[in-house]
């Protein structure tokens, strides 16, 4: 019995471990059902999650450090604009002011970060039918949700092209079995 036992465990153990390590936007989440306000500005999200999660997978202490010019950002100060600005669309789907807090993380912890904030914003937007309720606030300064599309998220989606072709300039490229249109990853 303690034979059969201890493998089964070993097993539980591995996929337990893998299922609360795996960050979302592997792949891009199933549509929704219908089109709604919420379902279509949370699919933006998704689309932000899904290149971001690609443009950081496998990044090296190279590739972070790198830069096209003196003048540009390195790819791993455009990671922490783009922390930034998952944190201003997670805030606007719960209604909570932008106050920055510096907090000291490694890249995993920004790339789980920024993962997780547009995964909980997508879900939240995705159940609305009615965005109006939703603000990006800036202290005493509220904005409605709408400028998320032409700032935040069209903000990141910029800035996730930038690190896909700074890492391809750095000798790292994407993944080429990545499907930008479906959302997916050819096996």
């Amino acid at each position: 019995m303690k034979t059969v036992l201890a493998p089964m465990l070993l097993l539980f153990a591995v996929v337990t471990t893998n299922a609360q390590d795996k960050l979302p936007y592997y792949e891009i989440p199933k549509e929704a059902k219908k089109f709604t306000q919420g379902s279509v500005i949370s699919r933006m999200i998704d689309g932000v999650g899904f290149r971001y999660y690609w443009a950081t997978e496998g990044l090296t202490e190279k590739d972070l450090a790198y830069k096209p010019s003196a003048e540009a950002k390195t790819a791993g100060e455009t990671i922490d604009h783009i922390l930034s600005l998952s944190e201003v669309i997670k805030n606007a789907a719960l209604n909570q002011s932008n106050d920055k807090k510096e907090v000291e993380m490694t890249f995993a912890q920004k790339r789980k970060a920024t993962l997780e904030n547009l995964k909980q914003a997508s879900d939240i937007l995705r159940e609305s039918n009615d965005i109006s309720q939703f603000k990006i606030i800036f202290g005493e300064n509220k904005f409605p949700l709408w400028n998320a599309i032409n700032g935040p998220i069209a903000d990141a989606i910029w800035h996730a092209g930038q690190l896909a072709s700074f890492r391809r300039a750095s000798g790292n490229p994407i993944n080429s079995k990545i499907n930008h249109f479906t959302g997916t990853v050819r096996q």
